[in-house]
């Protein structure tokens, strides 16, 4: 019987993944499922402008999508993964995750033309420019 390797290297059966409570599995799919939910996402106001950085481990840049519409931010990946206990051709386990992932973010004070956005090791880095003269106040007149 082959044996999968745990994540402290230790030797694993396949009576060992059965004989243990299915709340450990997590321990072993967790790298999977970094993408589960959203992907985390940071957002500074840097005074005369926005910085906002996306962590998207595993994705790669063709696969991010960033539109900026009606005041809105919204990046958008595709994450494919997969995960492969062991290489050669009798493999016990392979899986596959993929999906697409997205968040929108809302500004009202942004210059949509000076965004500038970078992507490097799995972190996207957005600027996001403020408009230098919006009015966030003014007196109606009462008539």
């Amino acid at each position: 019987m082959a044996n999968l390797i745990s994540r402290d290297n230790a030797p694993l059966t396949i009576f060992d993944l059965i004989s243990r409570p299915l709340s450990s599995f997590d321990d072993d799919f967790a790298p999977l499922e970094s993408f589960a939910g959203n992907f985390k996402t940071d957002i500074k106001d840097e005074g005369s402008c926005y910085s906002l950085r996306a962590d998207l481990p595993g994705v790669k840049k063709e696969d991010i999508k960033l539109d900026f519409a009606d005041g809105q931010l919204t990046v958008s990946a595709e994450h494919h993964s997969v995960r492969d206990e062991q290489g050669d051709d009798g493999y016990i386990l392979k899986e596959r995750v993929a999906g697409t992932y997205s968040r929108s973010f809302s500004f009202d004070d942004v210059d949509q033309d000076g965004i500038e956005a970078t992507f490097d090791n799995g972190v996207l880095k957005v600027t996001l420019p403020k408009q230098q003269n919006v009015q966030n106040a003014a007196r109606i007149e009462i008539k």
